[in-house]
Parts: structure tokens; sequence; C-alpha cells
């Protein structure tokens, strides 16, 4: 059993209202997991396999594309992490945690220009629900990218959406209780630069990483024992290789999961238990409850994100 369903059960186990009214309730921020599916979502269009056809008619095993949701109860503001192509439904679950009517809706972060991780923000436009000057925060290519090319630029001429430049490695306090730094990772930026998130809360910090390129592509040693995050939500895209047939996947840089498993090995086992993986494509068996790879991860001493996963800060 994961740590965080057991936190849920310890905390909510014997009291009558539903775990969102009761997390209003509190003033500690933390995180709610919105999505955990690759930028095309699950299943897939135009996958009619069998993976794919067990969510096509079981509509209750369909998995959202990754976001984030952050809630500051002291403060009342929340904040999305990436505008995915599902965005209405994510922003309905977001709704139990932290409805508008109490919370102040402060912004979405963008990580990258692919698909999955800023197409949403059309969502925000006339033709939609028309939103009003909602900071965007993103870094410096992708502002540009944004501001110069239809539709976004739409939005920023007609004030949907006001873009606030981010740097890398530069902390941005959003409240008194929380504060979040970009960093860039390697990745396939054919418009923008990608980065990765350090969401820091009055008492743990979370790294969000959705997309990467090998690990052993970047500088950073995430794995180092002594780098500060409590947990580490990590790109997560493939189980292994040979997963797309007929496909050279050495050509395809993410980092397989079974790769992952070696890279984070020297951990302890506490700190394990903070890797979270997300992101997965449609041929991921991570996707599949019960199935051997979701097992071979928890006996590896990590962890599988969840659609509505809560991470306190």
């Amino acid at each position: 059993m994961k740590w965080t369903t057991i936190f849920l059960i310890i905390l909510f186990g014997c009291l009558e209202k539903p775990p969102e009214e009761i997390l209003a309730q509190s003033e500690s921020p933390y995180i709610v997991v919105l999505g955990v599916a690759q930028d095309a979502g699950y299943p897939q269009i135009g996958c009619y396999e069998d993976h794919c056809l067990t969510a096509w008619k079981q509509p209750e095993r369909k998995r959202k594309v990754v976001s984030l949701g952050l809630v500051d109860p002291a403060n009342k503001k929340k904040w999305l992490f990436e505008a995915t192509p599902d965005i209405k439904e994510q922003l309905f679950e977001f709704q139990k945690f932290a409805p508008d009517s109490i919370y102040e809706f402060a912004g979405i972060f963008l990580t990258h220009g692919h698909m999955g991780h800023y197409a949403g923000l059309m969502q925000l436009g006339k033709e939609a629900i028309s939103a009003s000057n909602i900071p965007v925060y993103a870094m410096p290519k992708m502002i540009k990218y944004l501001s110069s090319n239809g539709p976004w630029d739409q939005l920023v001429k007609i004030s949907n959406i006001n873009l606030s430049p981010l740097q890398d490695s530069l902390r941005i306090d959003i409240t008194d209780q929380l504060s979040i730094t970009p960093f860039e990772v390697p990745h396939r930026d054919e418009y923008t630069e990608t980065v990765g998130y350090n969401i820091t809360g009055p008492s743990k910090s979370l790294i969000f990483i959705p997309d990467i390129d090998k690990w052993s592509d970047w500088h950073v040693n995430l794995a180092a024992e002594n780098y500060a995050w409590d947990y580490a939500l990590v790109d997560a895209t493939f189980f292994n290789d040979g997963e797309l047939p007929g496909r050279d996947m050495s050509k395809i840089k993410h980092p397989f999961v079974s790769e992952s498993f070696e890279y984070f090995k020297g951990l302890s086992s506490l700190k394990r238990k903070g890797v979270h993986f997300i992101h997965f494509n449609h041929t991921n068996p991570l996707l599949i409850e019960g199935s051997e790879e979701n097992a071979e991860v928890l006996q590896n001493g990590f962890n599988v994100a969840a659609e509505l996963d809560i991470l306190p800060l």
C-alpha cells in the first residue's frame, strides 16, 4: 500500500466528511495529482490494441494528461501545473478540493511547448471561458512562443492570460508558505526550452519533471542522497525498451522506468518512497492496475503516481 494512501486512511478514516472538505480546513499546502498520462492521454487516439480497448470499453480506466494542482489553504490560493487537453475535467476535479468560491485561481505553471503541456490554454479564450488575466508562468522561449504565434497570441492580446516570465534556477515566492523554482532539463526542444519545478512548502519539497531526456544527459544528479527533495514526480513515459514495435527507441530519449530503477537505486528506502513515476505513454503497463510492472515498481521501493493522490507540503 502506498504511503499516501495510508496517510489518507489515517487522516480521514474515522471522519464523516469527504477528504476534500477536511483538506479545505487545513492550513498546510498540498499537491493533488490531476493527471498521469503522456500528452495524448489514455487511451490514445487511433489505438485499438488490447491495452487501449480496455480503456475505451471501461471509461473508469481512462487517464488524463499529466497535471498537478497546488493548494495553499492558509492563503486561499490555488495553481495548476500544465494546461493539458484535459483541463476542463481537471479543473472540475480540482474544484472539489479548492472551490472557486473560496480559492483564488492564482495561475498556471508550464513546463514546455509540447501538446499535452500547454494546449489547454485554448480553453481560456473567448470561445470558451473567456478568462481574465490568468497568470501563466513560463520560461523566456515559451513566453515568446505564446506571444508571437496564433491562436495563443490572441489570449495575450485580449488579456485572457497574463504572461509571467521565469528564469532558470531563480526561486519565486508565491505565498509566505510556498516557493517555486524552475530548472532547465534536456529534452526535445523544437520551440521552447523545457523545465522541471521544485515546489517547496513549509515542511516538504517536491520535484516535478514530467519530461526529460536520459538521466545521463543532465548535469544534475537528482539521485544523490543529499539532493533536497521529499517527493520526485518523474518522467516514466516508457517502462522498457521494445515497447513500441517497429520503432528505434534509442531515438526516443525518455528514460525508461527500468533505467530509473538503476539511476535511483542508491537512495535510502525512505527516499525511494518519494519517487513517484508519472507521464505514462498508452503502451506503458504501469497504466494497468495490478500489472506485474506495477508490482515491480513497489518491490523496488518506488511509487506509481495515481490521479487524486495527495502529497502534503
